[in-house]
């Protein structure tokens, strides 16, 4: 796994605890499969579609640029 995959993951969750939201919370948010939010913070999904990431970000009220670097 690359730290630009895993980076995904880890700032999705870094900006979700900001933000005090759940994993379930957020997968309602972002409308994704709660599994899905796992997955990637958990790095066993490190490469998650733009689309995915793209619901993330708005859920999250951050840009895609926020989650990737």
């Amino acid at each position: 796994m690359s730290k630009a995959k895993s980076a995904i993951g880890e700032n999705i969750r870094k900006r979700r605890l900001q933000k005090k939201i759940s994993q379930d919370r957020l997968s309602k948010l972002a409308d994704v499969a709660f599994h899905t939010i796992v997955k990637i913070e958990s790095g066993d999904t490190p490469n998650p579609t733009i689309k995915t990431i793209k619901k993330i970000a708005g859920a999250l009220d951050i840009s895609i640029d926020d989650l990737t670097n």
